[in-house]
């Protein structure tokens, strides 16, 4: 059964590389990634459900065993957000076969989402810090050509950008492994743990530890490095924003995540502090800057920020309850800016245009539509019972307990100006007087709504389901509050 863990990034890569050979056949490439994507959600659950009743599986590559070989490891967290990504990522191919267009259809569409999903559950999957790196420039170089692709005047211009950032903060990546294993000698993340409990709390694992959450931190986007993710997610079309906005950024809080609870937790009144300074500073500025535009596509890209700030004040509290909630509001956090990409994506092939000003009536001829975007923006407010509500409700109630008032009330106040700032959309997109829109007659809504309506029942679900969903996400937030349980599946010890 440990093969399972492989299977989640095995199936893509297999299917990209298949679709390569059919690049001039657009529907065999629709349907080998729809089957594909099927077959990958399949996996993935099954993984998630042998991890909650066997407890956290290991995968050692080549019979090596760790901490000398490669080592996959899928604990209740890696599990869940495999199976999130597979979820996301189906849904947007699904959307992109009636949207994306012929154009980039026939120049590799497919085959590179197949490659950025294998480097996502890879880096989700992996024991291995630097296999952490190889994962990120997998993701990343996927993630490069679907934001050049089609060539547009923005894309291009983007594009310098985000691959110069990248770049260097990939650079720093190799810099920071290279001084963790000069003072640890091992690359696994289990035995790193071990090794670092042995060192103590020296300077060089602080300065190491403030260095990771840079790298991590530009490619997560938090304050003040998320100058980068407004103007490149901004570029490319829906389906692609969609799988930028809810994996990309959500790699960078995992790593955080992971290297924050396993092994860089020895001068966590040093480093922790910082994270909680920093992650406040996200909510604040992702609040900002969703409240200034008026662009749909700008309102809901601010938002990510605000919430890779909501999941990392919980990690920075460290506590059970603020890890439960992390874990929780991580999860709902992929699934609803996934819908919400999806669902402005079908406002502007109606209307031609993401200005908002330029937009009014819409809930007249599409009211399933307008009722869909209502209950998504309800939740990413964390509107009880939808799915954003208990998370963030454990992460301001850990910040309280924890005397961090501060953070927790900006986390409290951050709910409310996001259901202003998305409801916006809502009151003015979909409400006011019916104009007539050039492409209304041509966009296919019916087909494109389908994906995000599933995503939008998933969130309700999640959300009403919270008492029966608690126990696998608890597991999930034991293994990062007890790092002790991962070393020992690790290393067998």
């Amino acid at each position: 059964m440990n093969n399972l863990i492989i299977l989640p990034i095995l199936i893509p890569l297999i299917t990209g590389v298949v679709l390569i050979f059919f690049s001039k056949n657009i529907m065999a490439q629709r349907w080998i990634s729809a089957i594909s994507g099927l077959i990958t959600i399949v996996a993935s659950f099954m993984l998630a459900n042998h991890v909650y009743r066997n407890g956290i599986q290991t995968m050692d590559l080549s019979n090596w065993e760790a901490p000398y070989g490669i080592t996959l490891v899928s604990d209740m967290l890696s599990s869940l957000l495999v199976l999130t990504t597979s979820i996301i990522a189906f849904a947007s191919l699904f959307y992109s076969f009636k949207s994306i267009g012929q154009a980039r259809e026939r120049f590799f569409y497919y085959p590179v989402v197949n490659f950025l999903i294998v480097g996502v559950n890879g880096a989700f999957t992996t024991g291995d810090i630097f296999n952490l790196f190889v994962f990120f420039e997998v993701m990343l170089m996927s993630s490069y050509v679907l934001l050049v692709l089609g060539g547009t005047k923005i894309q291009l211009r983007e594009s310098i950008k985000y691959i110069l950032v990248n770049v260097i903060s990939s650079a720093l990546f190799v810099i920071a492994v290279a001084y963790l294993y000069s003072v640890v000698g091992t690359l696994n993340m289990a035995h790193i743990s071990v090794r670092l409990s042995e060192v103590g709390s020296a300077g060089i694992i602080t300065v190491i530890a403030i260095l990771f959450l840079i790298v991590f931190g530009l490619k997560g986007a938090i304050f003040p490095l998320y100058f980068w993710l407004p103007g490149s997610y901004y570029a490319p079309p829906a389906p692609v924003m969609a799988l930028f906005g809810a994996l990309l950024t959500k790699v960078g809080v995992y790593s955080i995540t992971r290297t924050y609870t396993l092994f860089f937790y020895h001068d966590a009144g040093y480093t922790h502090q910082l994270l909680q300074i920093l992650a406040v500073m996200t909510i604040i500025a992702g609040v900002i800057g969703a409240l200034a535009y008026t662009d749909i596509k700008k309102i809901i890209i601010y938002n990510i920020i605000v919430a890779v700030g909501v999941i990392l004040f919980g990690v920075s509290v460290l506590t059970p309850e603020s890890l439960t909630g992390s874990v929780f509001y991580l999860i709902h956090d992929m699934n609803i800016k996934a819908t919400l990409f999806l669902l402005i994506g079908i406002i502007i092939i109606i209307t031609g245009t993401s200005d908002l000003e330029k937009i009014s009536g819409l809930i007249n001829r599409y009211p399933a539509l307008g009722w869909t975007f209502f209950v998504a923006t309800a939740a990413l407010a964390g509107i009880p019972p939808l799915s954003g509500f208990a998370g963030k409700l454990m992460i301001v109630r850990s910040g309280f307990e924890t005397e961090n008032y501060i953070g927790a009330f900006v986390v409290l106040m951050s709910s409310l100006l996001v259901l202003f700032s998305v409801m916006r959309i809502f009151i003015r997109g979909f409400w006011g007087t019916p104009r007539a829109f050039k492409n209304e007659d041509e966009a296919p809504v019916k087909w494109l709504l389908a994906a995000p309506a599933i995503l939008t029942v998933f969130a309700v679900l999640y959300g009403f389901g919270t008492e029966a969903i608690y126990p696998v996400i608890s597991t999930a937030a034991e293994t990062l509050a007890n790092p002790e349980i991962y070393i020992n599946a690790v290393l067998k010890e």
